[in-house]
């Protein structure tokens, strides 16, 4: 069963709250699962439910999504003050963890690993690599500016949620409606009308929406990252390119392709979960 906690941490000149949610023994040894962009960490309960017999998984909402404190400016709404956060639960989980990031989770996964002295031992990095296209963050530039403010029934958010990430592979009716549960949240908002609004703070479009998309090289930091990795690829992935996978096995990484999946794999299915879990176990 799925604990609700909390971890306070300082950006800039104010603290703020990081929600997460955690499953199995805290004595047991910790795995860290980060979501991507527009997510939120119950995305990860089949998973943490499936490694809670032998592992201590912590599940974060990163700043501004599900249960996180929003920040006050758009332009906050950066990697790098992620990775502050995460820091700071880092440090209050005060042991050495593994990682397992699904794309923005994953990027800010490479930039922890990559650290001196750092806590993980371990790291799952779920169709993301240090290379990402300007067509697929054009992408997804574009669905996030296309989502709809508000919806008028739980109904209609799950099946905009069954387009945009019809590339998450196949999912269960259950599983779907496990997504859009956990993706949205109440308003009460008559100029806009509909009673639902997905659980992320608006503004963490910002940052995309005001830069042209540009191809991201992370190559540096990949050659700072001395841990075993296993990557994870959606067969049909637009982000993770089949020459950048390449690469990450070439120099080191473990490797499993997701088959009739894109960006990114929901890591819900039986066949993911056991690769997980037998990678985490070493």
């Amino acid at each position: 069963m799925a604990r609700k906690n909390s971890v306070p941490y300082l950006l800039g000149t104010s603290f703020y709250r990081m929600a997460y949610v955690e499953f199995g023994n805290p004595a047991a040894p910790a795995v860290v699962c980060v979501h991507g962009l527009t997510r939120n960490g119950r995305d990860f309960d089949p998973l943490a439910a499936f490694l809670a017999e032998k592992f201590h998984v912590i599940c974060p909402d990163l700043p501004g999504r599900g249960l996180s404190e929003w920040l006050p400016d758009g332009k906050l709404y950066q990697p790098a003050s992620y990775v502050v956060a995460l820091g700071h639960l880092l440090a209050a989980i005060n042991k050495p963890v593994m990682w397992v990031g699904t794309s923005l989770g994953g990027i800010c996964g490479m930039m922890v690993a990559a650290a001196g002295h750092t806590p993980v031992t371990r790291m799952v990095l779920n169709d993301i690599g240090p290379f990402i296209p300007e067509a697929a963050l054009r992408r997804i530039r574009d669905y996030m500016m296309g989502a709809p403010p508000r919806f008028e029934s739980m109904r209609a958010l799950e099946a905009h949620l069954r387009n945009v990430h019809a590339p998450f592979g196949r999912l269960t009716d259950a599983q779907w409606y496990h997504l859009a549960k956990f993706s949205a949240r109440n308003v009460l908002d008559v100029e806009h009308g509909g009673a639902f609004a997905l659980h992320y703070d608006p503004k963490i479009i910002e940052p995309i929406r005001d830069n042209e998309p540009q191809a991201v090289d992370m190559w540096a930091v990949w050659e700072l990252i001395n841990v075993p990795v296993l990557t994870v690829r959606g067969e049909s992935s637009d982000l993770l390119l089949p020459e950048t996978f390449a690469r990450m096995q070439e120099e080191g990484s473990e490797t499993l392709v997701v088959r009739d999946a894109g960006h990114a794999p929901a890591l819900m299915d039986e066949g993911s979960m056991s690769a997980v879990a037998e990678f985490l176990e070493g």
